[in-house]
């Protein structure tokens, strides 16, 4: 049998080798992304509602309705009038009702209660789906490499979250406390953010391929990118400030604009409280008053920032940066309005979910500013 001829240079004992596929980088290690994005988006969306949940039980002064921490057993409702009658007397021993609400009825009671059980269930839903969705990715071995530090660190935040939750709890169920401290729902409704944010961030990185994410990356714009963080930054910063402000009650001391009593600019003796800080705390008309002016710097800032967007040569980069600064107006026109009108329950709690859907905004932004989708000369997307 006749053998093919070598070449002069090929080496002996030689194979031809293999070509590699297209993708082939890419595909090793890159789990079930798809599948990982859908349950984190299951969690982003939960996280939205428990954050609009929170704002209701707050505003309808439901937060200290349940006076225990029963992770597990609370999730068992009241299930007859015997039960009913033990949870309203442990609410009877507490500061809310001897101070404010004395002479309570038993349905007045349930409404509140119903507010808070049903915001300590969705906690426990969102932790429910985080863990089995881990486990499951987890166990499956289906989770891209890099990835599990990034996964388990979603559900290390939603614990913590909990136990600050009943921090933030156990704050108005001593002494001569009406609410919770204020710079506890801060903490609380800040570390919600912060959750929020990273799972969003999660969903943009594993809505496309990590090669196609390096490739992304060279066309990146730093400097913009460097903006839509601080103005990040400068959100959460003004989320904290607008819980503290509802953590007294701020909202609803002064019903005028843009005056603070309609006389004066400025708070009216906004340092009375002894120490000192305790006015950046705990005095309604100072702290409205910083939430006011932090608006209105971020507002700049945010203007600062679409200028710079509008050089972005990427449409996607500039139409993002354009919803940006659309939220920002509605946001401050929404906080006008909850000032004006006193924070009546309804402008509040769109004021508050504006919050959720600028910080989402925001973070897009900032995302297309490091990973721009390609685009085509003309300006379409490839």
């Amino acid at each position: 049998m006749a053998t093919k001829p070598r070449s002069i240079f090929e080496e002996v004992g030689s194979a031809p080798k293999p070509v590699t596929a297209p993708g082939g980088i890419d595909a090793k290690g890159r789990g079930a992304r798809r599948s990982i994005r859908n349950w984190l988006v299951a969690i982003f969306v939960l996280t939205a509602c428990i954050i609009a949940v929170g704002g209701m039980t707050r505003l309808t002064d439901s937060g200290l309705s349940i006076t225990e921490w029963k992770p597990i057993s609370g999730a068992i409702p009241p299930l007859n009038a015997a039960d009913w009658q033990t949870e309203f007397v442990a609410y009877q021993g507490s500061p809310e009702y001897q101070l404010q609400n004395k002479g309570m009825t038993l349905e007045q009671f349930k409404y509140i209660f119903w507010w808070e059980w049903g915001h300590r269930q969705l906690a426990r839903t969102i932790g429910g789906v985080w863990a089995i969705g881990f486990l499951f990715f987890w166990a499956t071995k289906r989770i891209p490499t890099g990835w599990t530090p990034r996964l388990f660190g979603i559900g290390v935040l939603i614990g913590i979250q909990g136990a600050v939750g009943w921090w933030m709890v156990s704050s108005g169920l001593k002494g001569t406390m009406l609410d919770v401290a204020s710079y506890r729902l801060a903490t609380h409704l800040g570390l919600a953010f912060v959750i929020f944010g990273f799972t969003a961030w999660f969903i943009f990185l594993l809505g496309r391929r990590e090669a196609d994410l390096m490739k992304a990356r060279r066309q990146a714009e730093p400097k913009l990118f460097g903006m839509g963080t601080g103005l990040m930054h400068f959100a959460f910063l003004q989320i904290i400030l607008g819980a503290l402000v509802a953590g007294i009650d701020a909202g609803r001391a002064f019903p005028h604009w843009p005056t603070m009593d309609g006389t004066s600019f400025l708070p009216p003796d906004p340092f009375t409280l002894i120490p000192v800080w305790r006015n950046f705390f705990e005095d309604a008309g100072l702290v409205q008053f910083i939430h006011r002016m932090s608006g209105y710097l971020l507002f700049i800032f945010g203007i600062v920032v679409w200028l710079r967007a509008r050089k972005s040569p990427n449409g996607h980069t500039r139409f993002a940066y354009n919803a940006v600064l659309a939220m920002l107006v509605i946001q401050m026109t929404l906080g006008i309005f909850t000032a004006v009108y006193s924070a009546p329950l309804h402008i509040a709690i769109v004021h508050q979910f504006g919050a959720v859907v600028l910080w989402v905004l925001i973070l897009r932004g900032r995302y297309l500013a490091r990973y721009p989708i390609p685009q085509s000369i003309r300006g379409t997307a490839r």
